[in-house]
């Protein structure tokens, strides 16, 4: 199937691994050019080398709005256009509530939040006057039911579905459609925990009714798809992909 992403210019935000490189990879693969951010240049070097004429590595720490808002602006200069955010970026430190820091919780916030808020207004000065676009926000199936010792991550995706659906119906005569994904586990770096103990696996894919962790690479095509004109009738959706996690009760 041919999504028509050949032209298009999307923006990944922590591109570097995981979820966030399936989705530039995805993208880049359909035929898009990506502005590639993550905190550090070098991880992102490869994925460049591989689509040099493409590709655009912008470092930066999403907790910085100033650099932030410069996002969609670099998209532009080195592509000629923006069609595409992905506001992937995340961070979900663990502990017991009444023992976080307040300066953590604002840290959690700040990444979450105000960075996709942030990233998503500097869009909208193009996006809008072309009366086109995507916003596709990488929440979690944490923000849909919510996790003990993971209480600021959860609220913080909460927050992320709430803005996804409220902008959705904002922009939905704009021309320009929001959308989320809300991941449930996937095999990537940040489960490393998970994945390196038998123990620990064996019982985190209990809680799955597929019996198994997703794979990056099964993520990446619904990013595309969102991304795709052929998803213009889609707006305000919260994709679950978890192999049926949040459906058990």
């Amino acid at each position: 199937m041919d999504l028509r992403l050949a032209g298009k210019v999307a923006i990944v935000t922590g591109a570097s691994r995981g979820l966030g490189r399936a989705a530039a990879e995805a993208l880049l693969d359909e035929g898009a050019s990506v502005l590639l951010v993550a905190r550090s240049k070098e991880p992102l070097d490869e994925l460049h080398n591989r689509y040099p004429d493409r590709t655009a590595v912008r470092p930066c720490d999403m907790r910085d709005m100033n650099a932030v808002a410069e996002l969609a602006d670099a998209a532009v200069e080195a592509f000629g256009r923006l069609d595409i955010v992905v506001n992937n970026a995340g961070i979900a430190p663990a502990g017991r509530f009444d023992e976080q820091p307040q300066e953590q919780w604002d840290e959690v916030f700040d990444v979450n939040v105000r960075a996709p808020a942030v990233l998503t207004r500097a869009a909208a000065r193009h996006l809008l006057p072309q009366k086109s676009g995507k916003i596709i926000n990488v929440a979690s199936t944490s923000g849909i039911k919510g996790k003990p010792t993971l209480v600021a991550y959860s609220s913080s995706k909460g927050a992320v579905l709430q803005f996804t659906k409220a902008l959705a119906g904002e922009w939905a005569k704009k021309g320009v459609q929001v959308n989320a994904i809300a991941p449930g586990a996937f095999t990537t770096d940040a489960q490393a925990a998970v994945t390196e103990s038998p123990d620990v696996l064996a019982k985190r894919l209990r809680k799955i009714p597929a019996g198994r962790m997703g794979s990056p690479a099964e993520f990446g095509p619904l990013v595309a798809y969102l991304a795709s004109p052929l998803s213009d009738f889609v707006t305000g959706s919260v994709a679950v992909i978890d192999g049926g996690e949040v459906s058990r009760l």
